[in-house]
C-alpha cells in the first residue's frame, strides 16, 4: 500500500506542462490507458458528460491550427493588437499544436446532465460539467505522466468553440473545453507553486 500511495505522490508532483515534444509516434494503446485514466474520474451525478476527440493526424493538427490562428488573428485585430505581437501569439498557438504527436480535445455534453427552467440552476448545472471535464483532464495529465509521457492543456478552444467544433466535425453537443497536447517530453521544466499558507484558511 505504501507504493501505491508514493507512486501516487511521485505522479503528482513530477507532472510539468510539457510544450516540446520528440518526433517520436505514441502507440494508441498508451492514449487510451490515459483516456480510460481520464473518465474514471468523479462527476456530478455520475453523469461522465466528458468527451474526447483524438487529432492524431499532422493534417488535421494542422487544419485545426491554421483555423484557430485565423481566428485569433481576426480577434486581435479587432482589438487593436499590434500585428507583430498577433503573429508572434498566433506562430507559438501554430507551434504547440502542430508540435506534438496528438493533440486531444477535450470537451462536455450536457445532454445526460439535468435540465432546469430558471437560469440560476441552468448556470449551475453547466459549471458542474465544466467542474466534471476538468476532472478528467487532470486524470489524463497525470496518467500520462506517470506513462512517461508529456503533457500541457490548452485553453484556446474556450475562444473559438465554433471553430474547434466545424473543423473536426462535431456532434453539436460536444462543448470544447480544452487541447490536450501529448507526446513524449522533448523538454524539462522545473516549477515552483506558492506556499501553502498563502493559499489556505483553516477554521
Amino acid at each position: 500500500m505504501a507504493d501505491v500511495t508514493e507512486a501516487l505522490l511521485d505522479a503528482i508532483f513530477a507532472r510539468r506542462s510539457i510544450r516540446r515534444y520528440l518526433d517520436r509516434p505514441v502507440p494508441r494503446a498508451l492514449v487510451e490507458q490515459a483516456l480510460t485514466a481520464a473518465i474514471w474520474a468523479p462527476s456530478a451525478h455520475n453523469r461522465q458528460p466528458w468527451r474526447f476527440a483524438v487529432v492524431e493526424t499532422g493534417a488535421m493538427q494542422e487544419r485545426l491550427a491554421r483555423a484557430m490562428g485565423d481566428r485569433l488573428r481576426a480577434d486581435l485585430t479587432a482589438d487593436g493588437v499590434p500585428a507583430d505581437a498577433i503573429e508572434k501569439d498566433a506562430a507559438r498557438s501554430y507551434a504547440r499544436m502542430t508540435g506534438a504527436p496528438v493533440v486531444v480535445v477535450l470537451c462536455l455534453s450536457l445532454v445526460d446532465m439535468d435540465a432546469y427552467p430558471d437560469e440560476r440552476r441552468s448556470r449551475n448545472e453547466y459549471l458542474m460539467a465544466v467542474q466534471s471535464a476538468a476532472m478528467a483532464g487532470q486524470n489524463f495529465l497525470l496518467a500520462a505522466s506517470a506513462l512517461g509521457l508529456g503533457a500541457c492543456w490548452l485553453c484556446a478552444p474556450l475562444f473559438v468553440p465554433d471553430v474547434v467544433r466545424g473543423v473536426l466535425a462535431l456532434p453539436d453537443d460536444w462543448q470544447p473545453q480544452a487541447l490536450l497536447t501529448l507526446g513524449y517530453p522533448g523538454e524539462q521544466r522545473e516549477k515552483t507553486r506558492h506556499p501553502l499558507e498563502t493559499r489556505v484558511l483553516w477554521r
